[in-house]
């Protein structure tokens, strides 16, 4: 399990690094539309600086491949939400966007967050799920983009009758992609499972049978098309808001669907079991707490470019 962990530690070091790359690059762009996707593309593919934050995030992804492989999906997104801290800082540093005292304390309980967590696995003990019906698969991530598009409609359609995004817009788009990418962590624990190693020795034959399935299809689709939604909500919000609530939102949704959808199970030690438990919902807590304290920034902030 420590391969794991040190995947989940570099997969938050290459998602924070993304965003805040992305982030940067979108100051410097012209206004994005998800309804022109061609434009938007066209614009995004001319910067170099989004181009490397893309390549990090998909560093990112390749790293949870590793993560699933080796932990269970309940414990695996106790360690991704601690990548949020990393995210605070680095967008204090190269962004601009200043740590408040409130989420300095917030950075401090994560990070107990994180040791309860980490504190809870037993390689010996804990169960690694390795496959899901597909029929549930397919119905659950049906569900789940309806939703996740749905609310990201309605946000668009509330924000162009104002001249900026409020707060609570920000929120909405985070959680919005955040089912977007809950659903991607589904399809990359789904491709994981099928990297063992008798791949070594057929990999021709495990490539087939995992064609036939649904998780590369689900991993292409939706990991473009939460990349191309969160591009609108990076423009117009906070890195430091958009982002922990998609984290948060696709942390949450990852523990209870995933592990429900591929039959793990959780510790039967009491103690485990409770560092587990307690560590998950005091990240999210403290999580959806500091969102709901974000302030957007003023017209001028928005405006400005931090390069």
């Amino acid at each position: 399990m420590g391969w794991g962990v040190a995947a989940a530690l570099l997969a938050n070091v290459l998602y924070s690094g993304g965003f805040v790359l992305q982030k940067r690059a979108l100051a410097g762009l012209p206004a994005l539309n998800v309804r022109r996707p061609a434009h938007l593309l066209r614009h995004l593919l001319r910067s170099p600086l989004w181009i490397g934050g893309s390549l990090a995030l998909a560093g990112g992804f390749a790293a949870q491949l590793v993560v699933y492989r080796t932990l269970p999906m309940a414990a695996a997104q106790g360690l991704f939400v601690s990548g949020l801290v990393l995210l605070l800082l680095f967008s204090n540093r190269f962004l601009g966007e200043r740590t408040s005292a409130r989420e300095r304390y917030a950075l401090a309980a994560v990070l107990l967050a994180l040791l309860m967590v980490v504190g809870s696995l037993r390689q010996s003990a804990d169960s690694v799920g390795r496959s899901s019906p597909f029929a549930l698969v397919v119905l659950i991530s049906a569900l789940s983009l309806a939703i996740g598009l749905g609310l990201y409609s309605a946000t668009e359609r509330r924000i162009a009758h104002r001249h900026r995004a409020p707060t609570t817009n920000g929120v909405a788009y985070g959680v919005a992609v955040g089912f977007v990418y809950g659903v991607s962590s589904l399809a990359i624990k789904g491709v994981s499972g099928h990297l063992t190693p008798a791949t070594l020795d057929d990999p021709a034959g495990a490539a087939l049978t995992l064609l036939t399935g649904p998780y590369p299809y689900l991993l292409l689709i939706t990991g473009a098309t939460g990349l191309l939604l969160s591009q609108t909500a990076l423009q117009r919000c906070r890195a430091s808001l958009v982002v922990p609530v998609c984290t948060t939102t696709s942390c949450l949704y990852t523990s209870v669907v995933g592990t429900f959808a591929f039959g793990e199970s959780l510790p039967d030690d009491p103690v485990r079991l409770t560092l587990r438990l307690a560590g998950a919902v005091l990240a999210v807590g403290v999580l959806l707490t500091l969102a709901a304290h974000q302030q957007e920034p003023t017209t001028q902030e928005l405006s400005h470019d931090p390069r």
